[in-house]
């Protein structure tokens, strides 16, 4: 689908300066950028750790509230992070994987100079992505967060199972006696969602994933919930004790009694695709699949 450019005049770097590629492939892109006469902008951290001498923001918020494409170089981990911290921001993002498997990053950066030729064309299209919140009791303190891939709950050091109640709109589900519980979205269906047996959805659907990791009870499966779904979980078991995380990164310890509560955000994110970057194409190059054969 051709889009209009004509306001791709300021042009956002960031990313993951612990790649050892970043400061290379960074410089590149500058070049690049720089020879269609746009500006291009980089945040605070970004410019010092690369060593680049260019104009910078305070922050990554920062970046994309002042430009109009955010290019983000790194794996999925980084675009996790960038997602939540410029999540409502009405810059879209291009993710250009420098790391390892990259479901959200989609364009190589062997592929830059023809990815952005591509860009400046209009041959792209934007799709939203809803990030998701959780509000936690995390031993009596309130605690919030967002999420684009998802929520886990998991036991801690100890190897014993831990039990949580799920309650979806109200409505009891199960208790769970697994080494933990994701509530993913639909864009996290890719992630540990996957690796726990969960099923791939299709980004754009608008569902909760809850995936046991190692339940008890082998019968317990991946369930799908409406995204417009309040969801509860309750920790049961009083040891071992169990951790709240968040797009992988750890929130909290969590205490017997503690409630969980997801809902959608009211936040999104924008991200930009171009050709052969669909959801079913990658899966299909990442994930190695191949039809049968006679």
């Amino acid at each position: 689908m051709k889009r209009r450019v004509d306001n791709f005049n300021r042009i956002g770097l960031t990313g993951n300066t612990e790649k050892p590629d970043f400061g290379r492939v960074v410089r590149k892109a500058i070049a690049l950028i720089s020879r269609t006469g746009r500006t291009v902008l980089c945040d605070a951290d970004s410019a010092r750790l690369a060593r680049l001498r260019m104009e910078t923001c305070p922050d990554v918020a920062a970046l994309a509230r002042a430009v109009d494409l955010l290019l983000v170089f790194g794996g999925d981990g980084t675009m996790l992070r960038v997602a939540r911290e410029v999540a409502g921001s009405a810059a879209p993002i291009l993710g250009i994987n420098i790391g390892g498997l990259g479901f959200l990053t989609a364009v190589p950066s062997s592929q830059l100079p023809r990815s952005l030729s591509r860009v400046w064309s209009g041959d792209f299209t934007l799709e939203n992505r809803t990030l998701i919140k959780a509000h936690a009791l995390c031993h009596s303190r309130p605690v919030q967060r967002e999420a684009l891939n998802d929520f886990v709950i998991v036991r801690g050091a100890t190897p014993r199972l831990i039990e949580l109640e799920a309650v979806v709109d109200d409505e009891l589900l199960t208790r769970y006696r697994c080494d933990g519980l994701i509530i993913s979205s639909a864009t996290g269906s890719t992630a540990y969602s996957l690796a726990a047996g969960g099923a791939l959805v299709c980004p754009t659907a608008d569902v909760f994933a809850l995936t046991p990791i190692c339940p008890h009870t082998l019968s317990n499966r991946s369930v799908i919930a409406s995204l417009r779904s309040t969801i509860r979980i309750k920790v049961i078991s009083p040891k071992p004790a169990s951790i709240l995380s968040a797009d992988g990164q750890v929130v909290c310890e969590l205490a017997e009694g503690d409630v969980i509560t997801i809902r959608r955000s009211r936040r999104a994110v924008r991200l930009m695709h171009l050709p052969g970057a669909s959801f079913f194409e990658t899966l299909r190059r990442k994930l190695h699949w191949r039809g049968a054969s006679l």
